[in-house]
């Protein structure tokens, strides 16, 4: 069983391409302070340009992806997640179960009038749209997050998720269990959509929604 704190299973690069943010983003959520931890929690690489980023760590840079969206400032969002590692009493608050209910008020808060208005509608409402994220995190007993659905594929598709119980935390599509990657490359290989689709019991649809995201 891999653990989702200390395992390292993405390189900074990789993260930030599954969350659709920059990755200079991701590299200075990673370096930045948050209550005495870092906003977004590192494994050293066993060598350099080598996986650093632990599962827990990658929903924690989801979560404040969120909030980079709603318009917070990167000084409010360092905040905001101090605030919720304090009330929580853990440093991997932006990772458990209670960031789907008291953190959104949390998170509110930090938003002010000037704030909103710089997000993509000014009118949303706020908590809908954090909820909104916080529905592709599924949750473990343990009260931390255990897998996240990656957004960037259409999951009323095909559902692609990270879950460090499966393929060492490479994205796979949920109902095969089969990577991106794998599916990818017989497509790379020359064959078709409807090769590929029989061959791991998807749809022609679902294949093509992953070609196109890949393309």
């Amino acid at each position: 069983m891999i653990d989702k704190f200390t395992v390292p299973l993405l390189t900074p690069f990789e993260a930030a391409t599954h969350l659709q943010i920059p990755e200079r983003t991701m590299r200075r959520w990673l370096h930045q302070d948050a209550a005495g931890s870092p906003l977004v929690h590192s494994v050293r690489p066993e060598r350099r340009g080598w996986p650093s980023v632990p599962f827990i760590a990658l929903v924690e840079a989801y979560v404040l992806r969120a909030l980079r969206d709603l318009g917070l400032s990167p000084h409010r969002i360092a905040e905001a997640a101090a605030t919720v590692r304090t009330q929580f009493g853990t440093e991997y608050g932006l990772a458990t179960r209670k960031i789907a209910t008291d953190g959104i008020d949390v998170f509110v808060h930090y938003l002010d009038s000037d704030e909103i208005a710089r997000a993509p509608d000014g009118q949303m409402p706020i908590r809908q749209v954090v909820e909104n994220y916080l529905q592709y995190i599924a949750w473990d007993d343990d009260g931390f997050a255990r897998r996240l659905t990656l957004r960037r594929y259409d999951p009323a598709v095909a559902q692609v998720v990270i879950d460090p119980r499966f393929a060492w935390g490479a994205p796979i599509v949920e109902s095969a269990k089969v990577t991106v990657d794998t599916i990818l490359g017989m497509w790379r290989g020359g064959e078709s959509p409807d090769v590929v689709a029989s061959e791991y019991g998807l749809s022609v649809e679902q294949v093509e929604a992953l070609i196109r995201v890949a393309a």
